[in-house]
């Protein structure tokens, strides 16, 4: 039996008990994967046990944030810069002394 490497952002299927899953997580010194049913579940096994499985690699389902209760925003990364296809607002037009903000800094 072939054993499938684990793999972070990866979703699986265990083809006896049914289940879909993603692994969330990886741990190579301590041998232990984290995973994360579509309700939302979170386990964890060790290597062996993983070895021991009968999983399948598949497909993001489509629903796959439902149990997460996701929307599409949430999907994007939050260290990304926001950057607005238009920088032309009414703020960007403002200069700092019309706030009473001083060049220069006092300490």
């Amino acid at each position: 039996m072939k054993t499938i490497r684990p793999v972070v952002g990866n979703w699986y299927q265990d083809t006896e008990q049914g289940s879909i899953f993603e692994v969330v997580a990886y741990d190579e010194d301590e041998q232990t994967i984290e995973i994360q049913y579509l309700d939302g579940e979170i386990e964890e096994y060790d290597l062996d046990t993983w070895t021991e499985l009968t999983i399948t690699g598949i497909a993001p389902p489509e629903d796959w944030r439902s149990g997460f209760e996701l929307a599409q925003e949430d999907a994007e990364d939050p260290d990304e810069p926001i950057h607005p296809d238009d920088w032309s607002g009414a703020l960007n037009q403002l200069e700092p002394d019309e706030f009473g903000v001083e060049d220069d800094w006092v300490e």
